[in-house]
């Protein structure tokens, strides 16, 4: 009998033509997360430069892409605020720091360095004068020989644009009590007065930028236990405020 044939089993051929155009589709996909991520960012140049890389990808460097480089990505107002906020915040710093050291300077020139300090605050440019070189012990009249240094200082507050100016008035805790002032506080006020009166002598200052404040006791910068911490403690301040806040909003 006649043996039949078997037939070689014809090797089974899997189509992978449909992988082509997945791959497509997944690159596709993730070219437009991409695009979607990159219009997020405010970072044009970063935007730009991804965008080139992917038109060289797609049709020869030539597509879609071609339209969105030109387009600007908008940056949000509240980031644009939020800069120029914190510019003229450092701008108006940085203009404090030169008017402290044209003082630093002025103390040197004159050896103040024991009697005057300046330092910057949150608050401002401040100014401390011991009290020795201004006034006598109780008395709240600026020494005739020391009068010429408020002369000097009130020169150097001169500012364009203007600045609001404060003065204060400081006391060690001794009891004051004599024919002229009833209270540290009194001393401290009428002190701070007097130091005014000369400043704004000159006609170059608006006296309606001035003011004043009587502390007294009340705000020490040494201990009053030791007879160098008092003389630390009776002093006038002159303090300088800024233009602009810290949140960049106007001084008020």
């Amino acid at each position: 009998m006649r043996k039949r044939r078997k037939k070689k089993q014809e090797a089974h051929h899997v189509n992978e033509s449909w992988l082509l155009p997945y791959a497509d589709l997944l690159t596709l996909l993730f070219a437009l997360f991409v695009v979607l991520f990159a219009s997020s960012s405010v970072d044009e140049a970063k935007f730009s430069k991804m965008s080139s890389v992917f038109n060289q990808i797609f049709d020869g460097g030539y597509g879609m892409m071609d339209n969105a480089t030109q387009t600007t990505v908008p940056i949000p107002k509240d980031s644009i605020g939020s800069n120029e906020e914190n510019t003229s915040y450092l701008e108006d710093q940085k203009s404090l720091s030169e008017i402290q050291g044209n003082l630093d300077e002025y103390i040197a020139v004159n050896e103040l360095e024991n009697q005057f300090a300046t330092k910057l605050t949150d608050e401002g440019l401040l100014i401390t004068i011991r009290d020795s070189i201004l006034f006598s012990p109780g008395k709240a009249t600026i020494r005739e020989e020391y009068k010429s240094i408020a002369g000097d200082l009130t020169d150097l507050l001169v500012f364009d644009p203007p600045r609001q100016i404060v003065i204060g008035g400081h006391t060690d805790n001794v009891p004051m009590y004599n024919s002229e002032f009833q209270s540290n506080w009194e001393l401290s006020a009428i002190r701070a007065v007097n130091f005014l009166e000369i400043l704004v002598e000159n006609d170059k200052i608006d006296p309606l930028l001035f003011s004043t404040k009587a502390y007294g006791e009340n705000l020490p910068i040494a201990s009053n236990d030791t007879a160098e911490g008092r003389d630390k403690n009776r002093r006038v301040e002159v303090l300088i405020q800024p233009l602009v806040l810290k949140d960049g909003t106007s001084f008020e």
